[in-house]
């Protein structure tokens, strides 16, 4: 029998989702996937299939596809499907195929959200993705955060199969008799997470039978200590670090008392973009060097007599650039804008660089710009409006990446576009729009 109440456990102790959420069920048609929609449909949620074809395995990614729709049929559901030029991403963006599957998949999870107001998006890691990803970021190099695997809940992406193994959804999907497709890329070894599923999970396993329970509570307790660090941390940030005049302050008496000192040192710099060799460099200096500068790509920090004194780098802000009604064609700092007309009511979903905005709503002359301070917009699919610094720390903008973010703005200084990221709910396309123009921004090398 599928583990229905197993199943309906996990999802209400981690508070995944409940009956009333609208869930998107990310289906490639493998086993995991497979086992996880039947569960969904099973328990009684209320879900749709949505399948990504990255046009990369020929005849086996449309043979994928087209078994995703059937299942889709079978469990009675809606179907969302989309085909990707993930190559040509990659290249564009000079990330690997990867990267770029991850990116182009989750920018669409995205859309679906927003235009069908599904609330959380289910993925069928399982527990044996977890041990691999622990793996890979321990031979990567990794802190705390790299230990605690794959989470339960990340914001809208939730993964309710996190309480079974591999060997488990084999034996329950085989027992069931449920179709699946097997993906061939699985079986090569070539890229590095199939090179510890396929050759370096099997010898632990030959020490450690039950590995997966092994790490499932090994996780508990790092992400326990995470949580104790998180804790740890606030009140440091409430009784080390004191802001004046736009500078922060560690008085270098407490920061001698910290133990532990480099680990403590590097959570409260990294968010200032300090490494941890930047962290040792600083420490091995507390007692020597007064007057020493360290630099970071958005701070400087002095080392001062009794002071380590953090400031921001004063940024070259973006120029300004204006666009008339005539205009097809223009550069903008390492970008290229195109502006087209078209004579329809265009939707721009699978693009983060792309937007189709109503015609009708824009006001001559628009401007492309950087982010100022007092800058807010209506994030479409959000409710009210938001500071942009707001929404930088939500969608987790490294600092310095935000001031090289472009804005697209009317004619009446409202913000239509914060390019990469979110248009402005009110000037999307609706059924009311009869003509749309797209902006599209291109990398220039």
């Amino acid at each position: 029998m599928l583990p229905v109440n197993q199943f309906v456990n996990f999802v209400e102790q981690n508070a995944l989702f409940n009956r009333a959420t609208p869930i998107l069920a990310a289906v490639s048609g493998g086993i995991d996937s497979v086992l996880m929609a039947h569960l969904l449909k099973a328990a009684g949620y209320h879900f749709a299939i949505a399948h990504c074809n990255f046009q990369l395995r020929g005849d086996e990614a449309l043979r994928d596809q087209q078994f995703s729709q059937s299942l889709a049929a079978q469990l009675k559901v809606a179907f969302h499907t989309i085909n990707f030029d993930t190559k040509q991403y990659a290249n564009q963006h000079k990330i690997s195929i990867q990267m770029a599957a991850r990116d182009l998949r989750y920018q669409w999870f995205d859309t679906l959200c927003l235009q069908s107001g599904y609330e959380a998006v289910a993925l069928a890691h399982h527990q044996n993705d977890t041990i691999e990803t622990i793996l890979l970021n321990l031979t990567r190099g990794t802190g705390i955060a790299g230990l605690h695997g794959i989470l339960p809940k990340n914001g809208k992406l939730v993964r309710p199969l996190l309480f079974l193994g591999r060997d488990e959804i084999q034996t329950i999907v085989t027992a069931e008799g449920l179709s699946f497709v097997e993906d061939s890329s699985n079986a090569s070894a070539k890229y590095a997470r199939n090179k510890i599923r396929l050759e370096v999970v099997p010898k632990l396993k030959e020490l450690n039978p039950s590995l997966e329970k092994t790490f499932e509570n090994s996780l508990r307790h790092f992400r326990d200590l995470e949580l104790l660090l998180e804790l740890k941390l606030d009140d440091l940030k409430q009784t080390l670090v004191r802001q004046q005049a736009g500078a922060v302050y560690l008085a270098i008496e407490d920061v001698k008392k910290l133990n532990p000192k480099r680990l403590l040192l590097f959570k409260l710099l990294n968010e200032y973009g300090f490494n941890e060799t930047t962290i040792d460099d600083l420490i091995t200096s507390l007692d020597k060097h007064a007057g020493r500068v360290f630099e970071s790509g958005t701070h400087s920090l002095l080392l001062d007599r009794e002071h380590i004194i953090l400031k921001t780098k004063k940024t070259t802000l973006l120029a300004d650039t204006m666009i008339n009604a005539a205009d097809h064609q223009l550069n903008f700092d390492n970008y290229k804008l195109t502006v087209l007309h078209d004579e329809s009511a265009l939707i721009i979903k699978d693009n983060p660089l792309a937007v189709a905005i109503d015609t009708d709503l824009l006001i001559y002359p628009l401007k492309l710009r950087g982010w100022q301070e007092g800058d807010y917009f209506y994030p479409l699919g959000m409710k009210g409006r938001k500071k942009l610094s707001d929404f930088f720390i939500n969608q987790k903008v490294p600092l310095h990446q935000k001031n090289k973010i472009p804005v697209l703005v009317n004619g009446n200084d409202e913000i239509m576009w914060l390019a990469g990221y979110r248009p402005d709910e009110r000037y999307k396309v609706n059924d009311n729009t009869k003509k749309v123009t797209i902006f599209e921004l291109f990398k220039l090398p």
